[in-house]
């Protein structure tokens, strides 16, 4: 453990948001890269004007926007619209490109989701990302812009999200959960924490998140499965921390989920994963 007079040595890592400010150009669209070695994982609750696509070249960020937590997965962006408030926790390996939009300046949801993000829009997001934020309206950076937000506008939706709620039971138990994600207890179990009959507790879950509580865990099982792998984290390590008697049985959830196994799932997106068995 290091000392307190080494630890105070130590420089403070910057918070995300304290080095660009999106807001201060009314153009389209502006783009920027953040390697989170050199800032702090925990990206803390803010708002843009601009709306917000998210996207990880490598590693993993969850996001927690309104009353649902995200996941940014390979190839996929977490779309948060302006003004809605948001907060992050980036693994330590996260490198993220951003891609702010003014309001307005295209037809993209009012609400948050996951948007699977073609390969060109990655390149030329990540090549916008190297322009000025204040280039000019009939730059090549402009003309780029307006592709670039055309085509996101044609991406298809994927479902990365754990709706959470705000209602202080369900948030307690998503709260727990996600501490601890090896908790096997049952609904039956939950319900007596939160001082609730079982069934009252299930018809809650289902009137807030709209789904049982069995697809709700393994909803979080998955956002923190793909985390975890996207960080390397290995599969079998993965397979103990969310408490899965066996590997087997965990790449059993995954693809019955994802249609693929960890290891296929990420190939398929050009990503390498720390080996382990599948």
């Amino acid at each position: 453990m290091k000392s307190l007079k080494t630890a105070n040595l130590m420089p403070l890592l910057p918070s995300a948001v304290s080095v660009f400010d999106p807001d201060l150009t009314l153009l389209p669209a502006v783009a920027h890269k953040l390697d989170f070695a050199d800032h702090e994982a925990e990206v803390p609750l803010h708002v843009h004007r601009k709306g917000q696509l998210i996207l990880a070249l490598h590693g993993a960020v969850t996001c927690t926007a309104g009353n649902e937590v995200w996941i940014v997965p390979p190839q996929c962006g977490v779309w948060i619209p302006g003004g809605v408030a948001h907060s992050a926790r980036a693994t330590e390996n996260a490198r993220l490109t951003y891609l702010f939009v003014e309001p307005g300046a295209v037809n993209l949801p009012e609400s948050s989701c996951t948007l699977s993000i073609s390969s060109m829009i990655r390149e030329m997001v990540e090549r916008l990302a190297r322009e000025r934020a204040d280039y000019l309206p009939d730059s090549h950076a402009a003309r780029m812009a307006r592709v670039v937000l055309d085509e996101l506008a044609e991406m298809p939706h994927e479902r990365f999200n754990l709706p959470i709620s705000s209602h202080p039971k369900i948030r307690a138990i998503a709260d727990a959960l996600t501490a601890d994600p090896a908790d096997r207890s049952t609904l039956r179990d939950w319900a007596k924490r939160v001082a609730m009959s079982d069934r009252s507790l299930a018809r809650l879950l289902i009137r807030e998140t709209g789904l049982t509580f069995g697809r709700w865990r393994q909803q979080l099982h998955l956002i923190v499965a793909l985390r975890e792998l996207a960080s390397g984290e290995a599969v079998q390590n993965v397979a103990a921390g969310l408490g899965y008697e066996s590997v087997n049985a965990f790449i059993t959830m995954f693809k019955k989920a994802l249609g693929s196994t960890p290891a296929q799932y990420f190939a398929q997106r050009n990503v390498s994963p720390h080996p382990a068995r599948t």
